[in-house]
């Protein structure tokens, strides 16, 4: 990661985009009551801590997804140790709506822990969700199958994904939280890419692991015993994940909320009025923030479940293609994904949040349809053009999602409103894309519904980024700057009175 900048590079009469930095700042400060700002109201950065707090969130984010990745690559053989029937797609189905039970839940799990994570801090609602996500994916790996306790089997596997679904309520929400309050504001876009570089890693290790068990053990051994070892390993993962959380401080932006030292913020009154965590005020003071949230997320997820979560059963379901092989060119599209997504961060730091999220809502609008339309033609190198396509398209999302969602909301309800719109909108939209899919395909008897499905998405996207402010390069609302430097702190401040907005 980058180290703290030199004195020089904040010289506003030797470097130009320092100047551009500072005036950008200052006009967000402008519009605000009390802009005048000291030193003390302004951040400063430790870049140690900073590392800490990314890498603990995206350990818990890359958990939370190696937990759904896991399911949705053994969608077809849990479908048959839970469900058995005369019919593969009617197993398939009932998997997938188990699959979709856990995302009914989440909404819940965000209303009641989002409002917690603003009340009592981010990092001990962290640490809850750690340890109910771990629990909650290694009971699933001890449940008998249908054969041995009957109906007991599938009621028990719904038990723990609702388990799942409400801790996962609380997770996306705080991790990108917990990152955007930390990062500088310079920064925040390349930090937040961490959080999905965790979603990236978790889905890999979940395909990656499900190739070589695929690969060494037959269907029966599969079926047996062998879908259990990938749910079982969340237990250590869950342990390393809840100590690297307790290690953790808390927020700088919540200490100060926390001290009254928030200044320098539109959202300064609200402090003051508005208690933290009210969830009720969240829906009557925040509401069109919740609404942009939930189009954002609902478009994103739509697009990232149909191709990280749904296409390996597309591929072997319906277009009969090897389970493996098409495992083995997601992999590679989403390592590529991995590659660039810091990068796709850092462009969102120097030109902004809406041209990068724009560019891949309009990725998905235009190339779906010839995505798929190569995929059906079967051919590895079709295949692997057609998903390397759909990928750079998400990759655009992945990389600044988490920079800009977090930036909607003010700290004091932060947690809690992006909690709630994030995980309203994942219920309806992401957690049910592989269930509607397949439930489109056979109604409409068209393989190339999934891309219809998310040209459907992009659009809704594209009209939520238009209608999103831009935020990169700003402090968060409800907190003052965060920079990475105490040269950069000063020259903040000196720069104020030689700008004439004030």
């Amino acid at each position: 990661m980058a180290t703290g900048s030199s004195d020089a590079e904040f010289a506003p009469d030797t470097d130009p985009e320092a100047v551009k930095r500072h005036r950008t700042l200052f006009r967000a400060i402008a519009r605000r009551k009390n802009p005048r700002l000291r030193r003390s109201d302004i951040t400063v950065t430790d870049e140690a801590s900073v590392k800490r707090a990314v890498k603990a969130a995206a350990l818990g984010n890359a958990m939370e997804w190696y937990d759904f990745g896991i399911y949705s690559y053994l969608a077809s053989t849990i479908g048959g140790v839970f469900f058995p029937s005369g019919s593969d797609t009617s197993s398939l189905l009932q998997s997938f709506a188990t699959f979709a039970v856990a995302f009914l839940v989440r909404p819940f799990g965000g209303m009641f822990f989002g409002p917690l994570g603003d009340r009592l801090g981010r990092k001990k609602i962290l640490a809850i969700t750690m340890i109910m996500m771990a629990i909650g994916t290694f009971a699933i790996g001890l449940i008998p199958s249908y054969q041995s306790i009957g109906w007991f089997a599938p009621a028990l596997l719904v038990l723990f994904r609702l388990v799942q679904g409400f801790s996962t309520g609380g997770e996306y929400g705080g991790a990108s939280t917990f990152i955007a309050e930390y990062a500088p504001d310079r920064k925040r876009g390349f930090y937040g890419s961490f959080l999905e570089f965790g979603t990236l890693a978790g889905y890999v290790a979940a395909a990656g692991l499900v190739v070589i068990l695929t690969t060494f053990f037959d269907n029966s051994a599969m079926t047996s015993w062998g879908w259990r070892v990938p749910f079982l390993v969340a237990g250590p993962l869950g342990a390393v994940g809840l100590y690297l959380r307790l290690r953790l401080d808390e927020t700088p932006a919540f200490q100060k909320m926390e001290s009254g030292k928030v200044r320098a913020s539109d959202a300064a009154d609200a402090v003051e009025t508005t208690s933290k965590g009210d969830l009720r005020k969240i829906f009557t003071q925040y509401w069109p923030m919740l609404v942009l949230c939930v189009a954002l997320v609902g478009a994103y997820n739509i697009t990232d479940y149909m191709l990280l979560s749904y296409m390996p059963s597309y591929l072997s379901d319906e277009l009969g293609y090897s389970t493996n092989h098409g495992l083995l060119i997601l992999l590679l599209v989403m390592v590529l994904q991995m590659v660039l997504i810091h990068y796709v961060g850092r462009l969102s730091d120097h030109f902004g949040r809406k041209p990068l999220l724009m560019t891949g809502m309009l990725g998905f609008l235009v190339l779906s349809v010839p995505s798929f339309l190569l995929i059906r033609q079967g051919s590895v190198v079709a295949i692997s053009i057609g998903l390397v396509m759909l990928g750079l398209s998400l990759v655009c999302m992945l990389g600044t999602m988490s920079a800009a969602l977090p930036a909607l909301f003010p700290t004091n309800v932060r947690y809690g409103s992006l909690s709630v719109g994030y995980n309203v909108s994942t219920s309806i939209f992401g957690g049910t894309t592989p269930l509607v899919i397949t439930a489109l395909i056979s109604a409409f008897g068209t393989k190339l519904m999934p891309a219809y499905y998310a040209v459907a998405a992009a659009v809704v996207g594209v009209i939520a980024v238009l209608c999103m402010k831009e935020t990169a390069n700003q402090p968060l609302e409800g907190s003052p700057p965060s920079v990475e430097t105490e040269e950069e702190a000063a020259e903040i401040v000196h720069s104020q009175t030689q700008d004439p907005k004030f």
